[in-house]
């Protein structure tokens, strides 16, 4: 029997991230008897067991902030001239896709992906500079590129965008059922009885807006008593979150869980789920949500390809505070129907994983033949 092809993706770690999360549900569903994942890395993931039992392997260079501009390329162009048996090699490092598929070409790589999941960057002016330099190179240097919607498509890829595939984040529809029971189990473990739950699921970081989402929750609990606040995730702002929570006198009301890998179940136990980014490619957390029958209170700022016209989203500007906590107070937890099965329209929009998992594999191997 041959071998399968063997495709290499290019992520910084395989934490639970919206990307990672996709890549992941991929690598679960394609037939790794034809196409298997390895992953250029430079830090220890919390995936890197699961990738290794699936059989792919895990390398590492080390990150750009940790050894410089020159290192890095150093690092990269290594790798790539001891690894040149990829056919394919796929980045999810958004503009710093750039430096990858450019050390990529050069060692004689024969086919790079370049996949947006974004629709803004992250840092101050000196790495957005830096980045937008790197992302000068994806252009030259990629022979597909890919983009989860296609605002993240203009936004890393500009006037090239219509070439850009689109590659839905789908996920595993029949993992976020409503199921009554499970809803009566997470409450019960978290220590919640009757109270409403607003939920958020996502990195601490600036885009995630998690200082606005803590001030809005503070001025409605004010209104509604009975209100508890879920985060999920970890991430570099998390201790700033938890002062402000402390200074509003919220940490009754307010419960941080850390990074978790039973959301599907989590999402199970909330009322409402709130997400004020100021910026997303196309949140799988919202595909998540929406399977899961969850009213969805979100920013303005995300592209309403999101919407799978289940009635669940509610777009709202990022610019006031009091927006949200009106909007909120007008939500009425006894109306929402979460028994009604989403996945014909999550199928017919193309968000279940096994289609995106086949189309990826064929895409994989006609390129390898």
């Amino acid at each position: 029997m041959s071998k399968p092809i063997r495709v290499l993706h290019v992520v910084v770690n395989m934490n639970r991230g919206g990307a990672e999360t996709l890549i992941m549900n991929l690598y679960r569903n394609i037939d790794r008897s034809k196409v298997q994942f390895d992953f250029l890395t430079c830090k220890v993931g919390v995936f890197d067991q699961e990738i290794k039992e699936l059989g792919g392997t895990i390398h590492r260079i080390p990150y750009i902030n940790e050894v410089g501009h020159f290192s890095y390329i150093k690092a990269l162009n290594n790798f790539f001239s001891k690894h040149n048996d990829y056919t394919i090699v796929h980045s999810h490092l958004n503009r710093m896709s750039g430096l990858v598929v450019k050390a990529a070409k050069k060692m004689g790589i024969q086919y790079c992906i370049s996949h947006s999941h974004n629709t803004g960057g992250e840092g101050g002016i000196l790495a957005k500079g830096y980045k937008w330099y790197s992302g000068l190179y994806i252009p030259s240097n990629s022979d597909y590129t890919f983009a989860c919607s296609e605002s993240a498509a203009k936004w890393l890829f500009g006037s090239k965008a219509n070439d850009a595939k689109l590659l839905n984040n789908g996920i595993e529809p029949e993992m976020f059922t409503y199921s009554p029971d499970i809803r009566m189990t997470k409450r019960k473990e978290l220590g919640i009885s009757d109270q409403l739950v607003i939920g958020h699921v996502g990195r601490f970081t600036k885009q995630k807006n998690h200082k606005f989402l803590i001030e809005i929750f503070a001025g409605f609990v004010k209104r509604r008593p009975n209100s508890i606040l879920l985060l999920c995730g970890d991430g570099v702002l998390r201790k700033d979150i938890e002062k402000r929570v402390n200074e509003l006198n919220l940490k009754e009301k307010v419960k941080f869980l850390g990074v978790r890998s039973d959301i599907n179940q989590l999402l199970q136990a909330f009322d409402l789920f709130l997400f004020p980014s100021l910026h997303e490619g196309l949140p799988v957390t919202l595909i998540e949500a929406q399977a899961a029958g969850i009213p969805c209170f979100i920013s303005a700022e995300i592209t309403n390809e999101v919407d799978l016209d289940l009635g669940l989203m509610k777009f709202i500007n990022i610019s006031g505070i009091d927006l949200w906590v009106t909007e909120l107070e007008k939500f009425n937890v006894e109306k929402v129907e979460r028994h009604t099965s989403k996945f014909k329209k999550l199928r017919d929009r193309g968000y279940d994983i096994k289609n995106t998992a086949e189309w990826l594999q064929d895409f994989y191997i006609s390129n390898s033949r």
